[in-house]
């Protein structure tokens, strides 16, 4: 099983380290059927963090884009109707 300095480092949920701290209390026999499938929930927990943290890091980017992209829209359409003015003008 993950040590608590791991554990620690990688800032569990509070409800994980409690079941930490209870499962390292009891008896060797019980535990040794327990850290298999806590290290499994450790592990699926952690890789859905990281997924989360991906997924935030990518609406991020994609919040930025679609500003750019807002304003390269704006742009365009300024200089669009500033050259149809242009061309109704008459010379």
């Amino acid at each position: 099983m993950a040590s608590s300095s791991t554990t620690s480092d990688s800032q569990l949920p509070h409800d994980l380290e409690e079941l930490l701290v209870a499962i390292q209390e009891l008896p060797s026999e019980h535990r040794q059927r327990i850290d298999p499938v806590f290290a499994r929930v450790l592990r699926s927990t952690k890789r859905r963090r990281k997924i989360l943290s991906l997924v935030q890091d990518a609406l991020g980017q994609l919040r930025l884009d679609m500003k750019y992209l807002m304003f390269d829209l704006e742009a365009t359409r300024r200089e669009r109707d500033e050259f149809r003015r242009k061309l109704e003008e008459p010379e």
